[in-house]
């Protein structure tokens, strides 16, 4: 939410701002659905929206309208290929489309309560104005376009999942750091107490020492909660996987058990004996992360962080 920091911090000085947001994109676009920025009327910008020739055109081009105080709610397609009326400047291929939205200081308030609210809140982009809605229903990105007096764009906002990190290592410190900076909810446990990566950890929202035997009572069984178990002993890990297992349905949208291939195989077949069916263990991701030969904790956490990607895409 750093850009709606920004954005407000503009308000509060009494200067207008537009937000710059994609609400459309197709092929290979550089701007993607949902990239924003922002220009300020003294010309502090923030955010991107893509990069490139065609974003400089598109600030300045903001800057302008600003400086004139002609402000108006408006969208632009960019073609990125040369020699098209539409053309971005750019000649990787594909499109986007990019919604003008002035902000002033009437936005204050509503700015303000998104950036207090821990929920999803649902944007609300028109040619006429712009809309909070603290109560949201969607559930994705959508632009519907008739013509430039009539169109929308409605999208929602603090829709990261929040991921619980249990076992905080420097592993477990490293992963809270990346994440937290990718802007997900990051909830951090360990079973022991003094330990001073567990008190290092300045980036996680919220640190608890608990029980492992309890695990499943702070972790939500939802489509919200990712889970990546990396305590300091293979049975901790098989304790908190177990109990989280346990749960009907299961519902977690990931979880992830640090290891290498053999303690991991070594625990499988384990669980397996004890009763857990395989096709239930075919849907943890273990060894976690992608193979990029990682062997640092910062490595390591890169690693996870991609799968988390590309898993929740």
């Amino acid at each position: 939410m750093t850009l709606w920091n920004h954005i407000l911090q503009q308000l509060k000085d009494q200067q207008k701002v537009y937000l710059l947001t994609v609400v459309q994109n197709h092929g290979s676009s550089p701007g993607r659905q949902g990239f924003k920025m922002m220009v300020a009327q003294n010309g502090a910008i923030f955010g991107s929206i893509g990069g490139g020739v065609m974003e400089y055109k598109l600030v300045e081009k903001a800057k302008k309208l600003l400086k004139k105080n002609t402000v108006k709610n408006f969208v632009l397609k960019q073609i990125h290929q040369a020699k098209t009326p539409d053309s971005s400047g750019m000649i990787c291929s594909g499109e986007q489309t990019v919604a003008f939205t002035a902000l002033s200081g009437k936005h204050l308030a509503p700015i303000q309560q998104i950036l207090q609210k821990n929920h999803a809140v649902e944007l609300q982009l028109t040619p006429n104005d712009v809309a909070f809605n603290f109560h949201a229903t969607t559930k994705k990105h959508i632009f519907t376009y008739q013509n430039p007096d009539n169109w929308k764009y409605t999208e929602i906002l603090n829709r990261k999942k929040t991921v619980y990190i249990v076992g905080s290592g420097h592993v477990g410190l490293a992963t809270s750091e990346l994440l937290k900076f990718l802007e997900y909810k990051v909830i951090t446990f360990d079973n022991r107490k003094n330990l001073n990566t567990f008190t290092q950890n300045t980036f996680a929202d919220k640190k608890e020492i608990i029980s492992y035997d309890n695990i499943s009572k702070f972790i939500p069984n939802n489509q919200n909660s990712l889970v990546v178990i990396m305590t300091n002993k293979y049975t901790d890990d098989k304790l908190v996987l177990q109990k989280l297992l346990e749960q009907k349905p299961l519902q977690y949208a990931y979880i992830g058990v640090l290891g290498s291939q053999s303690k991991i195989n070594t625990m499988f077949a384990k669980m397996k004996k004890e009763g857990v069916a395989p096709k239930l263990l075919e849907t943890i991701f273990a060894p976690i992360g992608i193979s990029i030969k990682s062997q640092t904790p910062k490595e390591i956490a890169v690693s996870i962080a991609a799968q988390i990607i590309a898993e929740m895409k």
